[in-house]
Formats: C-alpha cells, structure tokens, sequence
C-alpha cells in the first residue's frame, strides 16, 4: 500500500471485467472530481481494452490503466470458496492489487456500471479536500439499481431496488484498509474505521448490462452460484417507478430501533430515509434528468436495447 508515500488527494479505483456496455459512461460521469482514476481489467473479451485505450489517449495520465492478466474465479463459485486470498486467481488478490495501484490519501471504490450524480459526488469531494468531514470515519454511499421492462420501460427491480450496504465509500487508505478472503466474496477490511452514510451518488446499471450483468459468475459452469439464484429472483421481479421504491423502503420504529443496536442497521436505517427523503417525489425518469443530464446519451440505457 506504500502509505508513506500517498499524497493529498483522492484516488478513485475500480475493477473491470467485460465492462464495455458502461466502464466509458462511468469514467466520464466521475473523473473530473478525482485526483486519479486507476481502472484494472481482467479477463475481457469484449471490447474493454480498447474503449480504455482510447480514453487514455483522450485524458492522459488522469486516468491510470493496467491488465491483471491471472485468471480470478468467480464469485459465487466454488472454485473462489478454495481459493486463498493470497492466491493470484482470487478476487481478493485482483482486488488489492488494484487498490495498491492508487497513489493518494483517499481513496474510493468504484464498479464500471456506475452512472454519477455529478451533485452529490462534488459535494462530497469538495468536503475532503476542504477538511469538513470526520476522517475516522468509511463515508459510504449508495445507488439505486435500474433495469429495463421488455417493453423498453425502465424500472427499479423490486427484489433488488438499492445497492450499497457499506461497500462503497470514501476511506483514508492505511495498512488496515484492504480486502481479505471470505468464501462468499472479497471483504473489505476497515481496521477500527467505523462507517457513515454519505448520500446516494450514483445508477446502478449492472442489470442493463448484456446477460442482466451475471455473464462474468459464469453461471453455467457454477449452477449452484447464489447469483443463479439472484438471477432466477431477478427474472421473475416486478419493476417499480421511484417513488413507490421510496415509499416501500421508508424505514419504520423497528429498524430504527435495529439502527441502535448495530452500525449495519444503522447504515441502512439512514440509507433508506435518505432516499425518502432525496427521490420521493420524482419519477425515474424525472430523477435522471434532474441528477444525471445526459443520461440519454448512455447506450443501453437512453436507447432502448433489447437486453
């Protein structure tokens, strides 16, 4: 992690696997409020190394590409439950190598289906660099998932509606922040970093992606993968409009009791009232112009793509 050596500034990183439908959208919607972007990409066979090699081109050395070129197994997949983390084939190695490729003081995860609310995301920037947030604190956020009718209407999957339990966020990297080996996925390690709700900064465009975003858990090969099961849950969701999302997610006494007793009910007792209280009274549609302009510029998602 080289921790001596980071500078004042704010990293942000992400990993990327067959990211062609999105990664491009994600980059330009976030670089211009990051000191860096550092995106490693693993085991593409679609058109990823080139939509970065051109955005290289295009933003110079801002923008920070490499290939980690070891097979990694999915999740979900037995082959990740046996593999050790230290492995070159495990997400958690794929995962702190690309977080070791950052060079500054903050630094924040990103997925390459991340749409910005450019707002939001500038709000938060602009209050570390002028030193008005608690830096003992993982400043967390969230994003609602959007997926897309056969008629070509977008909704939000009701099984599904928001992701972003306290994986995402801004953190000050140190020895303790890194992932390590669970059987389930790769776990970020916080040390005695407590988390925070931030806000929601981003569209989750993960089931907009060809395959609904499951292609990478080579689910054919891994039938017993909970994101089969995810994806059976997925095909089978109804999709809701915003407001309606909002209201079903408003928290009552009982997780705000819950909020006391644990800071992961905590996170998402106040990741459910923000939404109340940012969305409610805006259709998707109305959100995205609102939050995200622009947005109908994104292919698979401005255009309707039979998916």
């Amino acid at each position: 992690m080289n921790i001596a050596a980071r500078v004042p500034g704010i990293s942000a990183f992400m990993r990327c696997r067959n990211g062609a439908d999105f990664v491009e959208a994600t980059i330009r919607s976030h670089l211009e409020y990051y000191d860096e972007l550092v995106v490693v990409y693993n085991q593409c066979t679609d058109d990823t190394p080139n939509i970065l090699a051109r955005l290289v081109a295009e933003f110079g050395p801002k923008m920070r590409v490499f290939h980690y070129t070891d097979r990694v197994q999915p999740l979900g997949s037995a082959a990740h439950a046996n593999t050790p983390g230290d492995s070159p084939e495990s997400m958690v190695n794929y995962s702190n190598f690309a977080l070791a490729q950052t060079r500054f003081q903050v630094v924040v995860k990103l997925d390459d289906d991340h749409l910005a609310i450019p707002r939001e995301v500038e709000k938060m920037v602009n209050a570390f660099r002028n030193g008005q947030v608690d830096m003992r604190f993982q400043h967390c956020f969230s994003g609602f998932n959007i997926a897309r009718a056969k008629d070509g209407t977008l909704g939000i999957p009701a099984f599904d509606p928001v992701v972003g339990g306290g994986d995402h966020g801004y953190f000050v990297a140190s020895e303790d922040t890194r992932f390590y080996y669970d059987k389930r996925f790769e776990r970020f390690g916080r040390g005695e970093m407590r988390r925070r709700f931030a806000g929601f900064f981003y569209w989750h465009l993960k089931y907009l992606k060809q395959g609904q975003g499951f292609v990478n858990y080579e689910l054919n090969a891994n039938p017993t993968s909970r994101y089969a099961r995810k994806k059976q849950q997925f095909d089978h969701s109804s999709l809701l409009d915003l407001p309606q999302t909002c209201r079903d997610l408003s928290p009552g006494i009982g997780a705000q009791l819950k909020a006391a007793l644990a800071e992961k009910f905590a996170l998402k007792f106040a990741r459910d009232k923000a939404a109340l209280n940012m969305f409610e009274d805006m259709t998707l549609i109305e959100a995205l112009d609102q939050l995200s302009p622009g947005w109908t510029e994104v292919p698979r998602l401005g255009t309707f793509v039979q998916v």
